[in-house]
């Protein structure tokens, strides 16, 4: 929704504080400006980038369009599941999750939890991990490591859109030189014309300055940062995962381990200790 909203109050100033200032609208409607800087752009963008980013790109702006990819809700549901899953692990022993663990789409546990099941990151980042956990192979050091590196391999590849995208942002002021340049090219063979024609044809040119540099600051900047933004909150919702499963691993029990990971949480998303505490107290039920 920022994404629209965002967008219109862009447009709104700038082509509203034009034409308070008595420019005319259609003397920057120049399609061919549009082509040769979009155009450019978007060969630029193809050139730099594996097809596997590419894809990225286009799947990914769409999502700006709906609200904040994790809510209050889909950390009450994980702190539950995590809950639940280290609450059986401590009654019926570490195999009685294994089922769990194993398929995760067939579980009781994660059918309870619909936010969490779909969520494949998610999914394979819990069920990785507690694999590990059931085998005993490895200490609470050595998780804690390769978490991290797991961690720090999944935020650089969910960046890398937005990497990309800015990459964009930077090169469309220049983009926007070159269809400017190619304006003032036509601009030189016709100054044998009439000076109203010379006039539109250097008014074309610097509109062409003007959309590179609208669309880079305007647009496609911010919508980099957006899907930053969806990067960083990707990365700390396993890093609350990562808190709950790491705690559960030193010994804590089950309450203390997702207090945890509530902790991990953004002050904006995090419940109180009393909301999480009747939250779990509905799971046990």
């Amino acid at each position: 929704m920022n994404l629209i909203i965002g967008s219109i109050i862009v447009i709104v100033a700038v082509l509203g504080g034009w034409s308070l200032h008595g420019g005319q609208l259609i003397l920057i409607w120049q399609p061919y400006e549009f082509i040769i800087i979009c155009g450019a752009a978007l060969g630029a963008f193809v050139i730099a980038n594996p097809m596997k980013t590419i894809i990225q790109v286009f799947k990914s702006i769409p999502r700006l369009l709906g609200g904040a990819t994790y809510k209050k809700d889909d950390y009450l549901q994980l702190l539950g599941l995590m809950y639940e899953m280290f609450s059986k692990a401590r009654k019926e022993g570490l195999m009685s999750i294994e089922a769990d663990i194993e398929e995760p789409e067939s579980s009781p546990l994660f059918e309870k939890y619909p936010r969490i099941a779909k969520n494949h990151h998610a999914v394979e980042f819990i069920c990785d991990y507690m694999r590990l956990v059931v085998s005993g192979a490895m200490n609470p050091f050595e998780l804690d490591n390769l978490m991290d590196i797991d961690l720090e391999t999944h935020h650089e590849e969910a960046a890398e859109p937005s990497h990309a995208v800015a990459r964009v942002a930077d090169g469309l002021p220049a983009f926007g030189i070159v269809a400017a340049v190619l304006g003032i090219v036509n601009t030189m063979s016709a100054l044998d014309g009439p000076i109203d024609k010379i006039g539109a044809l250097v008014a074309a040119a610097l509109v062409g300055t003007f959309t590179g540099i609208l669309l880079a600051y305007g647009f496609v900047g911010p919508m980099s940062s957006a899907l930053e933004r969806r990067a960083e909150e990707e990365a700390k919702f396993l890093a609350c995962l990562k808190a709950c499963i790491l705690a559960n691993v030193q010994g804590y029990s089950p309450q203390v381990a997702v207090e945890f990971g509530r902790k991990a949480m953004a002050s904006d998303l995090r419940p109180s200790f009393a909301e999480l505490e009747s939250h779990l107290r509905g799971a046990k039920e």
